[in-house]
């Protein structure tokens, strides 16, 4: 199945660049809707659903920070980022407290902003599924209950899970047969990323590979330098 291409809102007064970025982000695979002005930004934004907005700080009728504001209190969650002309301490970080989550100043690298979407587009995605409310995954032979914290295989005795051991299989349960990202459980269960930290969570991932070795359907790879995949295959 295709998937669907991510819907952008980009608020730019000025034609010819407005055009020329959306005509950009368009041939990347984004869904683009432009909008020339403030105004006009808000109207289609409460019309339509969007991924993430790019909106111009300095625009006629209304500027970025006043739609930033309407659009956060339409939607708290969607991205933002802002283009700037000026390069002003005091405007970025008014831009970051009406809920920023870039800021470029003008003339950018258009491959820079690419990137910054797609790394806002995927720290949203990873996020949406770490705070999942599902909390009983059926794993290969086992049964994961993560509010009780209990792995049972089959019909034998369950096993209490330590706190970190359950997150952690929890988390991996989420991503099964894709990757879980190394930074997001460190960031969720760690709540923080560091050397330490991330040796911890390597001693973690071989005590459940200890526990789930009884099946031989699942297994937790190493996928180097990304993170780890919970690798669930279909019984015949």
């Amino acid at each position: 199945m295709e998937e669907q291409k991510k819907r952008i809102l980009l608020v730019e007064d000025d034609p010819n660049f407005g055009t020329v970025l959306r005509d950009y982000l368009t041939m990347n695979d984004y869904e683009v809707v432009h909008a020339k002005n403030g105004m006009e930004g808000f109207e289609k934004f409460k019309k339509d659903d969007f991924d993430l907005c790019i909106l111009d700080v300095m625009m006629p009728y209304k500027d970025g920070f006043t739609l930033a504001k309407e659009i956060r209190e339409k939607n708290t969650d969607i991205p933002i980022v802002f283009l700037t002309a000026k390069a002003m301490k005091e405007d970025v970080l008014k831009g970051y407290k009406v809920g920023a989550d870039d800021y470029l100043n003008k003339p950018f690298d258009s491959e820079v902003l690419l990137m910054k979407i797609k790394a806002i587009l995927q720290r949203k995605a990873t996020d949406s599924v770490a705070d999942s409310k599902q909390f009983e995954f059926e794993i290969g032979n086992f049964h994961l209950n993560s509010k009780l914290r209990f792995l049972r295989y089959k019909e034998g005795d369950p096993i209490k899970l330590s706190p970190k051991e359950n997150d952690l299989l929890r988390l991996l349960a989420l991503h099964e047969n894709d990757l879980m990202p190394r930074e997001l459980a460190l960031t969720k269960i760690w709540r923080d990323d560091n050397y330490f930290t991330s040796r911890s969570m390597d001693v973690y991932i071989a005590k459940l590979r200890k526990y789930l070795k009884v099946d031989e359907n699942v297994e937790i790879l190493n996928i180097h330098g990304e993170g780890f995949r919970l690798v669930v295959n279909q019984k015949a």
